[in-house]
Parts: C-alpha cells; sequence; structure tokens
C-alpha cells in the first residue's frame, strides 16, 4: 500500500489511528492496549504506510471522530471512504451500517434485511468483523439478535463496544434495552 499515510489521535476511548490515501480514508484503528500497539496494527494492516501530518479532509474526519467519542451527535457519512478493493457485498452492507444514527441500535439481521437479504445476518456480522473504518461505519451499532452485544474485534472487545455505546446513549431499535440489562 505505497502512498498510504496515517496518523495516531487520542479520543475518550484510547488512541486510534487513521490510515488514508488519493481516495479517501483506507482504515480507522480502534485502540490497542497502547500508541506503538496500535501504530504496529496499522503498519500490519497497511504495510508501507508513513506517519504523517493529515491532509485537511482527513484531519476534519478525526476531529469529527473526536467529538463523536465524546459524546457529540456527529454525522460521519460525509467523510469519503476508500472502498476500493473491497467485495461488493462488504460494500454494500457498510454503506447501510453508515446510515444508523449515533444513538440507535440495529441487529445483524435488521441490516441484512435493510440490505433486502433476510437470510444474511450471519453474512452482516461478518463483514462487520472485517469493517476496516471502524467509528465511521459505525460496526458497534449492530448488535446481535435480542439485543446481545455479538462479538467486537476491536481491541478491548465487547467492553470496547459496551464504552462506545455508552457514549451515545444509544438505545435499541426493536430491542430490550440494553443499557437496563448492563447496569
Amino acid at each position: 500500500m505505497s502512498g498510504i499515510g496515517f496518523c495516531l489521535f487520542d479520543t475518550a476511548i484510547g488512541i486510534c489511528a487513521i490510515a488514508w490515501g488519493g481516495r479517501g480514508v483506507v482504515l480507522v484503528q480502534l485502540p490497542e492496549a497502547g500508541a506503538d500497539q496500535t501504530r504496529t496494527r496499522v503498519l500490519r494492516r497497511c504495510p508501507g504506510a508513513r506517519e504523517a501530518p493529515p491532509p485537511a479532509p482527513v484531519n476534519q474526519a478525526v476531529e469529527a471522530m473526536i467529538a463523536l467519542l465524546d459524546g457529540e451527535p456527529v454525522d460521519l457519512t460525509g467523510i469519503e471512504l476508500d472502498m476500493q478493493g473491497l467485495p461488493e457485498f462488504q460494500r454494500r452492507v457498510y454503506e447501510a451500517a453508515r446510515s444508523i444514527p449515533s444513538g440507535v441500535m440495529l441487529t445483524y439481521g435488521a441490516l441484512a434485511a435493510r440490505l433486502g437479504e433476510p437470510g444474511a445476518a450471519r453474512a452482516v456480522g461478518e463483514a462487520m468483523g472485517r469493517n476496516p473504518f471502524a467509528i465511521i461505519v459505525p460496526c458497534h451499532r449492530v448488535v446481535a439478535a435480542g439485543g446481545k452485544l455479538g462479538g467486537f474485534s476491536a481491541g478491548g472487545g465487547a467492553s470496547t463496544k459496551r464504552r462506545m455505546l455508552a457514549i451515545e446513549r444509544a438505545r435499541p431499535h426493536g430491542l430490550p434495552d440494553l443499557f437496563d440489562a448492563l447496569g
């Protein structure tokens, strides 16, 4: 991945990273155990990337993600993503997930139904597990049937997902109230 730049940025949930190229954002990395681990994960996922100051549109994306993770209801749908090379189904899942507003949760099955593929809940879950655009494509807002958190591949796993949903004061769309159960 030559021509890819990246930078680390501090958020309410820890040090995240963003990588970009000429067609937009190629990766958002949620926090690992520390900055060095986050950087290592970016370089593993984007070999040859160079740490650099972000261009203006990427800096605006960083500022928006920081604000969202500070609890502000920010719309990230205008951020340009480079989905080149991703399978068509994953692209469709990510575009559909981007339409889930801050503070709302849907199940994998409900997202599959929005795609016109009501039997594809498992495939949606697999696509979410491969999401290279965490936060911008809000995979944390997609939960398992019955409002259970389901898996989360980011550092910290389900506790990171729970924390992000709590920051957004997320409420289930047609599901039992997750936060009443979490205490």
